[in-house]
């Protein structure tokens, strides 16, 4: 699955992105297996994409909503997801906004290194395409988080994911580590956690669970360590709600 080059159209986005883009620190860079991984992170709004597409190290692939990729389906997919409690009276402006993006979402997720993540019969292609880069010799990014709060500032994950490093072993007789990442825009950082292997001869249930709530608790124990500072979540909500990575909840503007 050879990458193509970029397009010029891509290359000029990416590089106006990087100028006014703040840079990203990558600490724990050590703490990553010499053999690709999976790095599980909190999505934080675009700042989780858009930094590891910037500055995460070594080579990677980002799973991507598989709709930002065809120009036809970002429309709905942006009202739904982006502006989803827009006022009535705004709404058509963000519908017409919803077409004007349509075309240039479809340049950038189809050059960036993406990988389109699919939730209907195409779900097979996200995991296929996975495991190919994995056998490339590339690390695979994901931001699974869903709607269901699992802290004061963290969502609970999408437990499927762990089901490419069982497709993986099948493939290759190797198995796979995920490594927790936590994003943290406000610091300018993103932080690597210790990876945790997968183990192919557990029941796949069990291991859903187990790698699930070591990503989970692995995030949260990285944020919670770290100076005060405001968390970007993965909801979109008025800045003012936006929580604060110590327990009590304090926001830091």
């Amino acid at each position: 699955m050879k990458k193509k080059k970029p397009s010029l159209t891509y290359r000029f986005i990416k590089g106006l992105v990087r100028l006014f883009y703040p840079k990203m620190q990558v600490i724990g860079g050590e703490n990553l297996p010499q053999e690709p991984c999976i790095v599980v992170g909190n999505h934080s709004h675009a700042h989780g994409p858009i930094a590891c597409e910037l500055y995460f190290p070594g080579t990677r692939y980002t799973w991507c909503i598989g709709q930002m990729m065809h120009k036809e389906e970002v429309p709905e997919y942006a009202m739904r997801d982006f502006w989803p409690n827009k006022k009535w009276y705004s709404r058509w402006f963000y519908k017409l906004l919803s077409h004007i993006i349509a075309p240039i979402a479809q340049c950038v997720f189809t050059n960036a290194n993406t990988i389109p993540v699919y939730r209907d019969s195409r779900t097979i292609t996200t995991f296929k395409q996975t495991v190919k880069r994995l056998e490339e010799g590339a690390s695979v990014v994901i931001f699974p988080e869903e709607d269901a709060k699992y802290n004061h500032f963290l969502y609970r994950l999408h437990q499927n994911f762990v089901d490419v490093a069982k497709l993986y072993y099948r493939r290759t007789g190797k198995t796979v580590s995920f490594v927790p990442l936590y994003i943290a825009p406000k610091l300018h950082k993103m932080y690597i956690g210790k990876p945790v292997a997968f183990d192919p001869e557990a029941d796949i249930a069990s291991e859903r669970k187990r790698i699930t709530n070591a990503m989970l608790e692995g995030i949260t124990e990285i944020a919670v360590n770290l100076p005060k500072h405001t968390v970007i979540p993965f909801h979109v909500m008025p800045k003012s709600e936006y929580p604060c990575n110590k327990p009590e909840n304090c926001p830091t503007k």
